[in-house]
């Protein structure tokens, strides 16, 4: 089974585009050797993938022709990660929620909705100077 086929179906990557890119881009790593999307996975290869700065590592228990549910993904691959890659994937998601503040982005609908109530109530906003 092809790698970038393999890394979607066990849901490593939410599309199979995705997963495609991730191999082209170097970022996946078959048995300590950077592979091309048409690689050849076995049962026994351990996989490594990185994902922001932490990279986490696989091995391949058995291959499946179609996508897998989540539940079933523990039967086709196990995480072999280490402690330290957790940690840093943990401190790299704890990170970028600073940056997203509840309120700090778009308008929902219900803001637009309360916004042109105020301003459409309000004289002082439509009066001419």
């Amino acid at each position: 089974m092809r790698i970038d086929k393999y890394i979607w179906a066990v849901r490593l990557a939410k599309t199979r585009s995705i997963s495609t890119e991730l191999v082209v881009k170097k970022k996946v790593f078959c048995n300590g050797q950077p592979v091309k999307a048409a690689k050849e996975v076995k049962p026994g290869d351990v996989l490594k993938f990185q994902k922001a700065n932490a990279w986490f590592s696989y091995k391949v228990l058995e291959l499946t022709e179609k996508r897998i549910g989540a539940a079933l993904v523990p039967t086709y691959l196990l995480d072999i990660t280490s402690e330290e890659e957790r940690l840093k994937w943990r401190n790299y998601i704890e990170a970028q929620k600073v940056y997203q503040h509840y309120g700090t982005g778009k308008p929902t609908k219900k803001d637009r909705r309360d916004i042109t109530q105020f301003t459409d109530g309000a004289t002082w906003f439509n009066e001419e100077v």
